[in-house]
């Protein structure tokens, strides 16, 4: 069973406090021996505190950064990821803005401010990514940008709405009023990330964050 437990912070509006990530454990008796077994082995929960992921908000916004990867974690099929992104004003969408995911599915939750966010797996001018930039590497893996998304749906999201972006689908912000916040699941079953621990996590909390691709 696997349990996703929240509660609130206030970062300007409703936000996830803390999150946890339950991965079954070994049966320790197979009374029938034809049961499903668990698809991750003796595997320990994950616990993120809110004090860490508030952590992340600041430092994007001390840094000027964008997407950041809280934590990389195997649950045995695949692995999850946790991103806070902050995201600042946006008036018109930015040229070729369009992002999609080759094996990558993304799950939003908006903790502040509010946008337009733009949905659809028909993507125009597709550009692929360079493998050699550090989202590509490390967060989201291969895929595309695009300057539009045709016959898209617009959704404005706000603080407390949930997004789910299946692999393969275009996402376009394509307004923000001031800013958004929100943190990101990232669902890897083919697991081209690399997994990010906790103390890979303080330690990129401790200092400057690289730049450049």
């Amino acid at each position: 069973m696997r349990r996703f437990a929240s509660k609130w912070f206030g970062l300007g509006g409703p936000a996830i406090l803390g999150l946890l990530i339950v991965t079954p454990a070994a049966a320790q008796t197979r009374i029938n021996p034809t049961d499903p077994q668990p698809t991750c082995q003796m595997c320990p929960g994950t616990y993120v505190p809110a004090g860490e992921l508030e952590a992340y908000t600041r430092k994007a916004l001390a840094e000027k950064l964008l997407d950041q990867q809280v934590r990389d974690i195997d649950i045995g099929k695949a692995h999850i990821g946790i991103g806070m992104v902050h995201r600042g004003r946006l008036e018109k969408p930015n040229p070729d803005s369009v992002a999609e995911h080759d094996q990558i599915s993304e799950v939003y939750h908006v903790l502040s401010g509010a946008a337009t966010l733009v949905l659809g797996p028909d993507i125009v001018n597709r550009q692929r990514r360079p493998s050699t930039m550090r989202t590509v590497r490390e967060f989201n893996g291969p895929g595309n940008n695009g300057s539009e998304v045709r016959d898209g749906i617009a959704y404005e999201i706000k603080a407390g709405d949930v997004v789910v972006i299946p692999a393969g689908t275009g996402h376009w912000f394509t307004r923000i009023d001031d800013h958004i916040d929100y943190l990101m699941l990232r669902i890897d079953p083919d697991k081209v990330t690399p997994l990010k621990s906790e103390a890979q996590s303080q330690d990129y909390l401790s200092k400057p964050a690289q730049r450049g691709e």
